[in-house]
């Protein structure tokens, strides 16, 4: 066992070394400066001078260490998801290494460790003279020396980013040549000198096995001893033991995992290779052997044993990247998306990168494993690869009121080099931005929430009727200018395909709130009449939606057809956007890292996600209420119900049958479900895939994944919506009476009226003619139903008659009527022919020709009626 402290001898062994070297550096120096001259007292003195002025104080910067990223597993412990590094190292403690360990490291490469104080005088001067006629500064380095030349190639290392920096760091601190060999020596003696005074020897040898290569990516004796021989430090033989102590020299010649060699020879022959027993190797595992027999630290019969074993390497690869993170690959690749892009884990792209493949941190995410799994069953329904078409299918699960993700999914395996977007593999994650490794797609009608929540925020009540029936629209695009949109079936003048409804609906007079859980293109398309596209594209930015790339939707064009979803956005952004509806207005950035704890255990700081308001609580509860609606009766989102008792609400989406979405929520989990074409235009309405049309496949996917959600976080009933913005509005109903039916029909339509023709009547006007309606002109409800009546064009006005009963039927049957009647009233002083009171109906009366009019009148005997009055049988 390797002693604990050091020596008196040690410590005098640093004092004398220190003495002598100066005197040896200041011959050497000058002999390099001035070597034809000899060397006077001066020209010592002053070498002496510059060893001194070298600068003596070495830190240990931390080891490069992987980066671990963790996740949750069942039991809600962390558990490894992924881990990253560009230098496989595992840090072991001093009890955590072999005593055979210490010992072959020590005969092999500085038996004097315990004694000498940094540097060994003779070995260096052998080192020095070597490099005077013309070989490489190697050998002679003690172990404390070693360790300071890894310490300064490893702090050189962590500032490159290429690898011909790294390169040129093993350039710098390893093989120069001439002067520049003198200096780099003397600097690591000099460090290594004043490291004696500061540490431990048992520190120093444990740091320096801790860091030093083992070949590739191998470093330290940990993950030496785990990936050459599936073992742990601890646990090392003999034999092995010595195998790895012989690799220091020369790490990638005599490195044991390239059975095909690892070099060639003039020949072009394969050497140290599994042919060959790896000869190299084994002849420098020998060489250590004999010198720990040599040295008493192992017995003759140990030193045969090993001696006449075989190399046998038993490599147990360490995994690198986000591959190994099983049902969750692609939820990594977007941690290390945000630890690469993310200032707060480095001021450059160059010290991000360093923290996340050699910065040792511990990253703890917010993946919640019960909803991934869940997911990631719910996806699976979405075959990876079709012959027919580039089918993609994602989910993402947020926490609201956090912007915690919990889920992450999508239908094709992770491959960080995955090229072709039509196998079974992507390295694109659909979820996200480009930024983050993603892009985005068309958003259907699940972008018409904006419309929703804009028509609100200015004011309007969802109980507001528009004329939502197909035709002609003029949108305000953004300031003032618009934009005739045909809307309709088939092909507007131009040629161009006219703005359709589901199934060729013609649309109706309606509400929004109807509007929206129909999903009416056309009334939202009428909504766009009264609310500019751009303020719309406004609402979804301030809601964190932007286009795939980034940038923001409201400096695009702004084209009509945005309100229905025509631009391509990230999953992960409409998922916070409805969040914060669930959260009653307070959005919250979307969040996959909870604690960050670094390599020394204290906690690194975490990309700054806010939460904050961006929707009044009147507006929030209002859009809840009206997306509830979808989800009832028969909303578009009746089909993707939960059945599970948990309120909840959603917006379909549907673009050009190329994709299909479902964004909804809990009050404490949100969802949203993608599935389409990644590259091309297949109509998905002309697939099935297990039981679905692909374009409801959200169907099936989105209940399961919030389903799984509800069980585990429940949810609470949405707030009631305001009262203001869902209450009936009276509007201005115009007087239509005089127009055509037509003209009265699209006049009250346009107006938001919903319109019903009654039969034709007599009237005077001409036929087609409105001359009723009801209600009359003035404030109504908005969206109320108008009756209107028409004239036949048969009407006529009931003259004004006088004189006898005969006089009177003379002028009515002269003015066409025919079917007419007397009536007699009994009176005294009455002429007696009779005298005439009016008509039933009364002069100026417009009826029909074939109406029945009976004449009304006055005589002193009516024939006999009894009670004054009779009827004396006026002529049909």
């Amino acid at each position: 066992m390797p002693q604990s402290k050091r020596t008196a001898t040690g410590v005098l062994g640093g004092l004398l070394g220190l003495i002598g070297l100066s005197t040896v550096a200041g011959v050497l120096i000058t002999a390099t400066v001035t070597p034809a001259i000899a060397v006077s007292g001066y020209a010592a003195s002053s070498a002496i001078t510059m060893f001194d002025k070298m600068p003596s104080y070495l830190e240990p910067a931390s080891l490069m260490l992987p980066t671990r990223i963790y996740k949750k597993n069942a039991d809600g412990k962390n558990v490894l998801m992924a881990q990253f590094y560009d230098q496989n190292r595992i840090p072991v403690k001093y009890d955590q290494v072999a005593t055979v360990m210490y010992d072959a490291i020590l005969s092999s490469e500085d038996k004097n460790f315990y004694s000498h104080g940094g540097v060994d005088l003779l070995g260096t001067l052998k080192a020095l003279a070597g490099n005077a006629s013309g070989s490489d500064t190697r050998g002679g380095s003690t172990i404390t020396q070693q360790y300071v030349k890894n310490v300064l190639q490893q702090n050189c290392e962590f500032d490159a980013t290429t690898d011909e920096e790294v390169q040129a760091c093993y350039l710098q601190t390893t093989v120069n040549k001439g002067a520049e060999g003198y200096q780099r020596k003397l600097q690591e003696m000099r460090y290594a000198i004043q490291l004696e005074k500061e540490y431990e020897k048992n520190d120093i040898l444990l740091g320096y096995l801790n860091i030093a290569s083992f070949g590739g990516t191998v470093y330290g004796i940990g993950a030496a001893a785990q990936y050459y021989f599936s073992t742990s430090a601890d646990k090392l033989t003999i034999a092995q033991a010595a195998t790895i102590a012989g690799m220091v020299q020369e790490p990638n010649t005599f490195r044991i995992d390239r059975p095909d060699g690892t070099w060639t020879d003039k020949d072009g022959n394969a050497r140290n290779s599994a042919e060959d027993g790896y000869a190299d190797t084994l002849d420098r595992r020998n060489y250590v052997l004999g010198r720990m027999f040599a040295d008493g630290k192992i017995t003759k019969d140990e030193y045969d044993e090993a001696k006449a074993s075989k190399i046998e390497p038993k490599i147990k690869k360490r995994t690198s990247g986000c591959g190994q993170a099983k049902g969750a690959e692609f939820f990594c690749d977007y941690v290390t998306h945000i630890i690469r892009n993310d200032k707060a884990f480095g001021e450059t792209k160059e010290e991000r990168a360093a923290a996340l493949r050699r910065g040792g941190l511990k990253v703890y995410t917010t993946l919640d494993y019960d909803l991934q799994k869940a997911a990631n069953s719910a996806i699976s329904i979405v075959e990876p690869r079709v012959d027919y078409m580039n089918l993609g299918a994602s989910g993402i699960q947020v926490e609201v009121g956090t912007g915690r993700i919990l889920s992450m999914v999508q239908n094709r395996d992770y491959e960080a080099a995955a090229t072709k977007e039509n196998g079974k593999t992507t390295a694109v994650n659909y979820n996200v931005r480009s930024k983050d490794g993603g892009g985005g797609h068309a958003a259907g009608s699940t972008y018409k929430v904006f419309s929703l929540i804009n028509w609100l925020q200015q004011g309007h009540s969802v109980n507001e009727y528009l004329n939502g029936r197909v035709g002609p629209k003029t949108v305000d695009r953004c300031d003032g200018q618009t934009q005739v949109v045909q809307t309709g079936s088939g092909k507007d003048a131009n040629g161009n395909n006219k703005v359709g409804n589901f199934e060729n609906s013609q649309g109706y007079n309606g509400s929004i709130y109807n509007f929206t859980k129909d999903s009416l293109n056309s009334g939202f398309i009428a909504m766009a009449e009264r609310i500019s596209v751009c303020s719309t594209n406004k609402v979804a930015g301030k809601l964190g939606v932007t286009f795939g790339n980034g940038k923001s939707i409201a400096e695009g064009d702004n084209a009509p057809y945005d309100v229905l979803g025509s631009v391509d956005v990230a999953p992960i952004d409409m998922a916070q956007a409805y969040a914060a509806i669930a959260a009653n207005g307070t959005l919250c950035e979307s969040k996959a890292i909870d604690r960050v704890v670094n390599a020394d255990g204290t906690d690194h700081a975490i990309p700054e996600t806010t939460c904050k308001r961006v929707l009044s609580e009147a507006v929030a509860s209002t859009t809840a209420y009206t997306l509830q609606g979808v989800m009832q009766g028969d909303g578009t989102g009746s089909g993707a119900r939960t059945y599970d008792g948990t309120p909840i609400f959603g917006k379909t989406g549907i673009h050009q049958f190329l994709h299909t979405w479902m964004d909804g929520s809990s009050t404490e989990v949100t969802t949203v479900v993608w599935v389409g074409n990644v590259k091309g235009e297949e109509r998905l309405d002309n697939h099935y895939m297990a039981g679905y049309r692909l374009s409801r496949i959200r169907n099936s996917i989105w209940p399961n994944m919030q389903r799984a959600a509800n069980a585990k976080y429940g949810g609470d009933a949405f707030p009631s919506p305001d009262k203001e913005l869902t209450k009936r509005v009276l509007v201005e109903l115009p007087n239509v009476v005089g127009m055509t039916v037509d003209e009265a029909t699209s006049t009250l339509r346009a107006e938001g009226f919903s319109v019903t023709v009654a039969d034709e009547i007599d009237a005077t006007e001409a036929a087609g003619t409105i001359v009723e309606q009801n209600p009359g002109a003035g404030r109504v409800a908005g969206g109320t139903t108008v009756t209107i009546t028409p004239s036949n064009g048969r009407g006529v006005a009931v003259p004004s008659v006088g004189g006898t009963p005969d006089d009177a039927e003379n002028a009515l049957r002269a003015a066409g009527f025919s079917r007419l009647e007397r009536e007699c009233t009994q009176t005294e002083g009455a002429p007696g022919p009779g005298v005439v009171t009016g008509t039933d109906p009364a002069a100026g009366t417009i009826v029909g020709r074939n109406d029945r009019i009976t004449i009304q009148y006055q005589a002193p005997n009516c024939g006999g009626n009894g009670n004054g009055n009779g009827n004396d049988g006026g002529n049909d």
